[in-house]
């Protein structure tokens, strides 16, 4: 369930009520006349099943209520209520199975800014992953691929491409390429001091490295990787299962990619930076394709389980009135 905290104008309060009553999925609606100052305003609050919330919202957006006064919508961890359990098995589909669009916009914009964290984030997870490639060490692959934030950038792109939102795609787009390629450029510094150190060998960058040589070697095989850990990570963002982009983020292989592509170029081994960098962009590639054509499943999905539903209710009228 969630709950929606709402601010109305008194002259649009009877409408917002008459859409939250409208709605099929919704309970436990209260209203405070007068009680908002900031907006001025009436407080109306109500509950509603997850799979009616992105209806709803989008109703409320029509009202423009989201410009005139506030929306604010809160996820409910425990709710005993006989009321709520009937709401939420009135409304059409699985709550696990919907999407909040406006949610969904909202975390990717937040996720895709490209802000001096998300820089410093990525830089050090590549930074990790030099360390790693060179040493050849699996587990500071698999620590600097968790840290990475790139999943946030890839994520927000995929929904303004199915949103049609080219101010969220290209604010992605920058927040991606910039972060990457700062975090090349600072690693490949990195590499030069780590060699002036001893720490790092031009020996051991071209070694075997049993574990960590497939980040310069792209195939099918990393493609197909990435497009199930793309539809892996965009299911667990649009159904609130935040805890699966760990695995998502250690399946696929752009921060060691990018680090190895660093770490080549300052030894001059352009070869390495080369295949690197192929297998950068298959994983990107790969994430993008999928993420999209999960969310376009998702909404498509979604709309035909409405069209059911309405029609299931349209046959039920016209049996009473037949009646």
């Amino acid at each position: 369930m969630l709950h929606l905290r709402l601010i109305s104008p008194a002259d649009k309060t009877d409408d917002v009520l008459r859409l939250i009553e409208g709605t099929t999925g919704t309970t436990h609606l209260a209203v405070v006349p007068g009680a908002a100052r900031d907006p001025a305003g009436d407080v109306i609050m109500c509950d509603v099943a997850r799979e009616a919330g992105d209806e709803l919202i989008a109703g409320l957006r029509d009202l423009d209520l989201d410009k005139c006064g506030s929306i604010a919508v809160e996820n409910i961890d425990l709710s005993l209520s006989e009321r709520a359990d009937e709401a939420e098995h009135e409304a059409p589909g699985e709550g696990s199975d919907a999407v909040l669009w406006e949610q969904l916009t909202d975390a990717t914009h937040e996720e895709s800014t490209l802000s001096i964290t998300y820089v410093a984030f990525i830089t050090l997870a590549t930074m990790i992953a030099a360390c790693g490639v060179v040493l050849d060490n699996a587990i500071l692959i698999v620590g600097a691929m968790a840290v990475g934030p790139e999943f946030g950038p890839l994520a927000g792109f995929c929904t303004a491409l199915v949103r049609r939102a080219p101010r969220l795609a290209l604010r992605s787009l920058i927040a991606l390429l910039v972060g990457f390629l700062a975090a090349m450029v600072v690693t490949t510094g990195f590499s030069y001091f780590m060699d002036a150190t001893d720490l790092f060998s031009h020996e051991a960058l071209k070694a075997e490295r049993p574990n960590t040589n497939f980040v310069y070697r792209p195939d099918w095989f990393s493609f197909v990787v990435a497009v199930l850990a793309g539809a892996a990570g965009t299911l667990s963002l649009t159904s609130a299962k935040s805890g699966a982009l760990v695995g998502v983020a250690i399946s696929v292989t752009t921060v060691p990619a990018a680090a190895n592509a660093a770490v080549a170029f300052s030894y001059n081994e352009y070869k390495q930076a080369w295949g690197s960098t192929e297998q950068l962009l298959l994983n990107l590639l790969g994430i993008v394709l999928a993420g999209t054509l999960t969310l376009l499943a998702q909404k498509a999905l979604w709309a035909t389980q409405r069209e059911r539903t309405a029609k299931s209710r349209r046959r039920a009228q016209d049996s009473v009135t037949g009646s």
